[in-house]
């Protein structure tokens, strides 16, 4: 089917885009490990940009976020503790798509930037609706939404690229991932959960 080949060919390009960069991969090598012809490629993408493109998009996961916002069985608190579980898992199990969006941000391509800014902006925006909620039912205490979410992310990214550093620290085989991504995902949920509950409760506010 179509739309199998057309899933094959992202899927191969991901793990190329990840592992040597989108400058270092070219469309021939996409064709090759996927093992279709490069008329194919320009038939479903047009250019290697245009691929890029239809990867961020079909990995952004905008969905999940805006059904989490609308589910009103659940409390801001719950609604927090699951982005953070969303964000921890997204990016520990699938780093690849992490490190091309960290080398989207630096594209020589202003497409590709613009992209990737999009991208965030929007799954930022459902994330400030969530604290924003919050502070309207009393819950949550007035915070700097942009720097409280990138502290969030910044704490993530940090435990991606410096793995080596907290491999040694919490005395974890380098080059064994799934320790690694076993060891760091709880302890970052963990951490984090609890950060967000004392800078966004209410009662800790002077």
């Amino acid at each position: 089917m179509a739309a199998d080949k057309r899933e094959h060919i992202l899927a191969t390009a991901e793990k190329l885009f990840g592992d040597n960069g989108f400058d270092g991969t070219s469309v021939r090598d996409i064709a090759q490990h996927a093992n279709v012809n490069l008329a194919m490629i320009s038939y479903y993408f047009g250019s290697k940009e245009k691929m890029l493109e239809a990867l961020l998009e079909h990995r952004a996961n905008y969905t999940i976020l805006e059904a989490l916002n609308k589910d009103e069985s659940l409390t801001p608190w719950e609604k927090v503790d699951r982005v953070v579980d969303f964000y921890v898992d997204k990016i520990m199990n699938n780093l690849c798509i992490h490190n091309i969006m960290m080398q989207g941000s630096n594209s020589r391509s202003e497409v590709i930037k613009e992209l990737v800014t999009k991208i965030k902006l929007r799954n930022f925006e459902q994330i400030k609706k969530i604290i924003i909620d919050g502070q309207k039912k009393k819950i949550f205490r007035k915070v700097d939404i942009e720097l409280t979410v990138g502290t969030v992310m910044g704490t993530i990214s940090q435990t991606t690229l410096a793995r080596n550093f907290y491999a040694a620290l919490f005395n974890i085989e380098k080059d064994n991932e799934e320790a690694y991504r076993k060891k760091i995902t709880p302890k970052l949920k963990s951490h984090l959960k609890q950060l967000l509950h004392a800078h966004l409760d209410i009662n800790s506010e002077e």
